[in-house]
Order: structure tokens, then sequence, then C-alpha cells
């Protein structure tokens, strides 16, 4: 990350809205977690089509939770978020949490990041999914500002609509999900929006124990990290072609991938 964007992140959690937190009881529940799309519409449909059969003869609603960054270096953000607008699979519930590349676009909205710091977040694949030519737009604007006020008034106001409900974390009695991992050293009650989107270091590499098992994304990986405490299902979908999935289901954990 560079050091502008670092300071527009620091500089914007003043203003951003506190994300809302989701808490249920998914016990009797079977729940399905999904890793970080980036723009792959064709994984993510293929993976709830797998979910689809998975589920076939399990009982009740099930749930399908969406681990966060749907958007940018991959060639579909735009199909993805408006899939995610459209319900959920038949006989599912669909629980979609933001993550930083979310969280990032409506900072470059909101005049928090820059158009250039946003574009080192792969958003240039976004904006072609809107219809918009990335290496064209800046030749075409004299300023900085007409630019940005160009690209903010083409994305469609729905869209970002979407991206702003989004909740930061879906907390159950026994699992947490989130989209990067929780700070360790802070009560699941007291997290920060920021970490819960954000966090690595301190979150991967902290000797302390965690209060429950967190599935989160974020940290790419070329296979699902599993350990005792923390499930990581980041698997490089934009790039590996893998979007890895995980389903909950009378406390076993069964993993699964495109």
């Amino acid at each position: 990350m560079s050091d502008s964007l670092a300071r527009s992140r620091e500089g914007s959690k003043a203003g951003r809205q506190p994300r809302p937190r989701v808490s249920m009881d998914i016990a009797d529940i079977p729940t399905y977690a999904i890793g970080d799309v980036h723009g792959r519409l064709d994984l993510l449909q293929k993976a709830e089509e797998a979910i689809v059969r998975d589920a076939e003869h399990l009982p009740g609603t099930k749930l399908i939770v969406m681990l966060g960054d749907y958007i940018d270096r991959g060639p579909q953000s735009a199909h993805v978020i408006s899939h995610l607008m459209d319900p959920a699979p038949e006989g599912f519930e669909r629980i979609c949490l933001a993550g930083n590349h979310e969280i990032v676009m409506l900072d470059y909205i909101d005049g928090w990041a820059s158009y250039d710091d946003w574009m080192t977040m792969g958003a240039a694949e976004l904006l072609r999914s809107y219809g918009l030519d990335p290496d064209h737009l800046p030749l075409v604007f004299r300023s900085g500002a007409q630019l940005d006020a160009f690209i903010r008034q083409s994305l469609p106001h729905t869209h970002i609509d979407f991206i702003r409900s989004l909740p930061i974390m879906l907390d159950t009695p026994n699992v947490v999900f989130v989209h990067a991992g929780i700070d360790p050293r802070v009560p699941l009650d007291e997290q920060a929006d920021d970490d819960l989107a954000f966090i690595r270091q301190r979150f991967l590499e902290s000797p302390l124990p965690l209060p429950k098992l967190v599935v989160h994304g974020h940290t790419p990986g070329d296979q699902p990290d599993v350990q005792p405490m923390r499930l990581n299902l980041d698997t490089r979908a934009f790039k590996s072609g893998r979007l890895s999935v995980a389903r909950f289901w009378q406390g076993q954990v069964y993993l699964f991938s495109t």
C-alpha cells in the first residue's frame, strides 16, 4: 500500500459511518462462506452451483456468507455487484460483508483516496466493467477534479448504495465471519471496522488466543489456510481460477473450490 493511500485511510476513518454488524445463531443453518471474488462472476456462479448441489439434502433455509472483495482486478466487478444485489439461489439467504476493496472504492468516491491510489487496488478493471476506459479518461479531462467528478457521476448509484450498506462482521456463537481478521488484543464487540477489513500481521502473526473460529479472506494463498482457530478462504480467484468455499454444519467444516 502506498504512503498516500495509508494517509488517506487514516483521514477517512473519521469520515466513514460505522458499518452494521450482524449477530445470529447458525447452529441449525447450513452455512457456506465464499472467499474473495475480485470480479470473477464466472467463478462465483460455479461456486453457487456447487453449493446448491451440496445443500440439496440439507434441511431448511441455507445461508451464504460472502467475505468481501467483490470488485477490482478481475474483469466483471460490475456484474458481480449486480449478481449479489439479486436474490440468492432458491432456498438460500445471503449476507455480503464489506471488504477493503469496497471500502477503498467508497473512499475514492467520497474524496478520501486519489485516482492514482485507487488504481493501485486494481480499480482499472472495475472501471472497464462499467464501460469506462481508465487509459483514455485521463487524456480527456484536463484536471483530476474533472476526471473524479465524471467517474463518480458515471458509477451506478444503486451499486454504490449497496456497497455502503454492507455489514462488516457476522458474529455467531462459535464462528465469526469477517473480511480480513480481528485484532486479538481487542474484544469482539470493540473491534474497529478498519481492522476487520484491513488487518494482516497483527492478526496472522499474533500468539494470543482467538475467542472463536475466525473465517476470513483478504490474505491470498494458493490453498485455503486452515489453522486451529482461523480459516482463510482467499485463494486468488481472479488469477488462479480457484474460488474457495467452506460449509459449516453440525460442528463440521467441509472445504471445496471451483
